[in-house]
């Protein structure tokens, strides 16, 4: 009884002093914060150091939040008691080490702090994107790590069929919009996305990119096929010493001068006209653009390359830019909440570039893009001009060019279409 006795007593004098070294050492408490971040994951055991980010997790508390809006970097190093000297070495740092004005909302980061009362943060992690990540250590003096996590790229195919519109058949198969975006901007000029067939079908070739298993986004279209009314495209990506391209079949560019949406595919909610009632002015009277529905705040890209004629604001355009794209073309957007600020008269910009987000200044009743458009100094329907092609397969790239396109064919010739899967999957 004795020697049971004085088993149990060493256990509990074990157990004690676990629990004593614990409450000296406790697991990170990670709050859940209205910016959504979970608890970790990290299973409880105490007999192995767990690390996020390099540091050692079980000496402190961690706290994951995002930046809120006009909050700046020492406003959250001082809340956790980070000595001044040390804030002032960081935002002395070098641009290309770490540019503290590029705090964005929305950002995630991550706070090691003391497990004592005072919480006070010993390192923090700032997360620009979904790859990147800055860890700050502050100690006597700040050490600065800029890290990347490992970026895996794997490609693969789908294919689909139009029900209804392109924007629901892709959200019910779970594609990310910024494929359906590139999709679109390939085909632009050949198909009128707006107004599909039910029935019509696409195969796409892409290359996905993967953080820690994670998907975060779309590097490349390796080929797509698109039938539209019975008709079959191929879309084939090559490059001529410029960057890549999209060609046909023929080997004739799919792209054209200008792209043929300002924004990022979206619902075409007012099109070009001579006689429309103004929903402002309730009077009848000729719409000479075409207006975009969109959500406040989206990115507003030039067509094409030009010089910046005006950007400012006007009474009924609401803040708005005008670009001269050659003697031909000029282009003109509306409405914006706000001119990028890199965008001014007498710029130049590029095919692409963001020059501006959607708002509703001016007479709008609501957030929208109205684009429009001039021909030889006429507007026109932007989304029925010809404009012409960019530069075919240059002869000396055309054998290159037949491989690479057989090639490609092959591979989407290759994917089972959504019959064939529907027939095989009965069978």
């Amino acid at each position: 009884m004795k020697r049971h006795l004085g088993r149990l007593f060493s256990v509990l004098l074990i157990l004690s002093a676990a629990l004593a070294a614990n409450m000296f050492t406790p697991y990170p408490e990670v709050r859940k914060l209205r910016s959504g971040y979970q608890a970790s994951d990290v299973d409880l055991d105490f007999t192995q150091p767990v690390y996020r980010y390099g540091m050692n997790v079980n000496n402190h508390i961690v706290i994951e939040e995002k930046v809120k809006k006009n909050e700046f970097l020492s406003d959250i190093l001082a809340a956790y008691k980070v000595p001044v000297k040390l804030i002032n070495q960081l935002a002395a740092l070098p641009r290309n080490v770490f540019d503290v004005r590029k705090i964005a909302p929305n950002k995630k980061y991550t706070l090691f702090c003391s497990a004592d009362s005072l919480h006070t943060a010993k390192a923090f992690v700032y997360e620009p994107n979904p790859i990147e990540y800055v860890v700050f250590t502050f100690d006597e003096s700040l050490t600065v790590d800029v890290c990347q996590r490992e970026v895996t790229i794997a490609e693969k195919s789908i294919s689909g069929m139009i029900q209804s519109s392109l924007s629901q058949t892709i959200n019910e198969m779970g594609i990310s919009p910024e494929l359906t975006n590139k999709f679109v901007d390939i085909f632009a000029w050949q198909v009128d996305f707006a107004r599909l067939q039910k029935g019509d079908v696409f195969k796409l070739v892409y290359e996905e990119v993967s953080v820690e298993g994670r998907p975060i986004g779309v590097r490349n279209i390796n080929g797509i096929y698109f039938e539209h009314f019975g008709t079959g495209y191929y879309a084939i990506p090559f490059d001529q010493g410029n960057g890549a391209d999209y060609f046909g079949e023929d080997g004739k560019s799919l792209r054209k001068a200008l792209l043929k949406y300002p924004i990022e595919f979206t619902r075409i909610s007012s099109r070009y006209t001579g006689r429309r009632f103004h929903p402002v002015q309730k009077i009848f009277k000729p719409h000479l653009g075409t207006d975009f529905a969109a959500p406040q705040g989206t990115p507003i890209r030039s067509v094409g390359d030009g010089f910046v004629e005006e950007a400012q604001y006007k009474s009924n355009n609401g803040n708005y830019v005008k670009i001269r794209h050659n003697g031909t073309y000029t282009t003109q957007y509306l409405h914006m909440s706000r001119i990028d600020g890199s965008v001014r008269a007498g710029t130049r910009v590029r095919q692409g570039q963001v020059i501006g987000y959607v708002g509703s200044t001016g007479l709008a009743t609501g957030p929208h893009l109205c684009y429009r458009f001039w021909k030889n100094g006429v507007q026109v329907d932007a989304l029925r001009v010809e404009l012409p092609a960019s530069e075919p397969i240059k002869p000396e790239y055309q054998e290159q060019f037949d491989a690479t396109r057989s090639a490609v064919m092959l591979k989407l010739d290759g994917i089972a279409s959504p019959a064939q899967q529907s027939f095989a999957k009965v069978l």
